[in-house]
């Protein structure tokens, strides 16, 4: 019998060169996962390393752009010194579920913030005290800084000191006001509900006030106006007589036409609510001598339109102003209770009218 030993042996022997191939392979991926691990560190580090030198603890007031990523609240946070890293940042917000509800608005952080408490702080959404101020159509100046001052919390010697002798200093901005009689805003002031955010400035209220009166005027054609030799001061002038005189919006467009037929035919206006616009607040009876006084506002004793505007008219009243109805119509006299107006082409009508207004309000 043959003995297989001898082969059996070679055939157990190791094979030196797959040895050493095992041993750098074994020693390769050790090396990668060296590498890899001082990769990844390094990588963690610049992740995790303030990218600015941060003092915490300093008060930040911060406003987040609606609209805002992530991406650019982290750099706006870093930047200014709330969170280190806007990397981490982040990664911290996809982490906690806050990506992409983070609300815009005004913010007050500190530096150093835990990133956490940031994320949960604008999750929320900012703290923000507004006011809201409804101003009605027909206000004076005094009472639009008297209701501003009620509602907003805001110094109402200041604005009145803007409404009444500022118009100097807008007319740069809004040209309308260069030469305002005693430099008051009067008629410009428009009227509407207003979002006042605490800690607006009272020149601030008056800019959104004039720029909303700018955006309103830019949508009415006063070409009409403009043939008869008006300006932009004379059509708000008439409007802020019609929102004193009729009761009835419906009717702006007649009494814009008598106004208009009067300065035809060089007729005193004689409109009352000028009187009054001059008068102690709460004044609702004329006297003769009231009528016969010598204020530029009064319609009875100068010729054409008063010296400005006596109230603050909205955009019907505006419109009316510059267009009025195509009437003949000279005269008007409140008949109905609901404050309807009978509308004359002669004295004599006007006299019929004053009849009724006795007999409906027992004058």
């Amino acid at each position: 019998m043959t003995d297989m030993r001898p082969l059996t042996a070679a055939r157990r022997r190791p094979r030196r060169g797959r040895s050493r191939v095992g041993r750098v392979l074994i020693s390769l991926t050790l090396l990668l996962i060296v590498a890899f691990s001082a990769l990844a560190a390094v990588g963690w580090y610049r992740f995790m390393r303030p990218e600015h030198d941060i003092v915490a603890g300093k008060p930040v007031v911060l406003t987040i752009p609606s609209g805002s990523s992530t991406a650019s609240i982290g750099l706006l946070l870093t930047s200014s010194g709330v969170v280190p890293n806007s990397s981490m940042f982040r990664w911290q917000a996809k982490r906690s579920g806050s990506d992409g509800k983070l609300r815009a608005g005004e913010y007050e952080l500190t530096t150093g913030m835990p990133v956490d408490d940031v994320l949960a702080k604008l999750q929320r959404g900012p703290k923000i005290v507004s006011y809201e101020v409804m101003i009605p159509e027909g206000f004076t100046a005094r009472q639009v800084a008297a209701r501003f001052a009620k509602q907003a919390h805001m110094d109402e010697d200041e604005l009145l000191a803007l409404v009444t002798r500022g118009a100097e200093e807008f007319s740069a901005s809004y040209p309308y006001l260069k030469g305002a009689h005693n430099g008051s805003l009067e008629g410009f002031l428009f009227p509407a509900t207003y979002v006042v955010k605490e800690g607006t400035t009272e020149r601030a209220v008056i800019e959104m006030m004039l720029d909303k009166f700018d955006k309103e005027i830019s949508g009415i054609d006063l070409g009409f106006a403009k043939s008869k030799n008006l300006t932009v001061r004379d059509v708000v002038i008439i409007a802020s007589i019609l929102e004193r005189e009729a009761q009835v919006a419906d009717e702006f467009p007649k009494v814009s036409s008598v106004l208009y037929n009067r300065m035809k035919i060089r007729m005193r206006l004689q409109i009352c609510a000028t009187v009054l616009y001059k008068l102690p607040p709460g004044t609702t009876v004329l006297k003769l001598s009231d009528l016969k006084n010598d204020d530029p506002y009064n319609t009875y004793s100068h010729d054409g339109l008063p010296v400005g505007p006596i109230s603050n008219p909205g955009a019907r009243a505006i419109e009316a102003a510059a267009h009025p109805a195509s009437t003949k119509y000279l005269y008007y006299v409140l008949t109905g209770k609901d404050g309807s107006q009978t509308f004359t082409t002669d004295y004599a009508g006007f006299l019929e009218a004053k009849k009724v207004n006795r007999k409906v309000f027992g004058q």
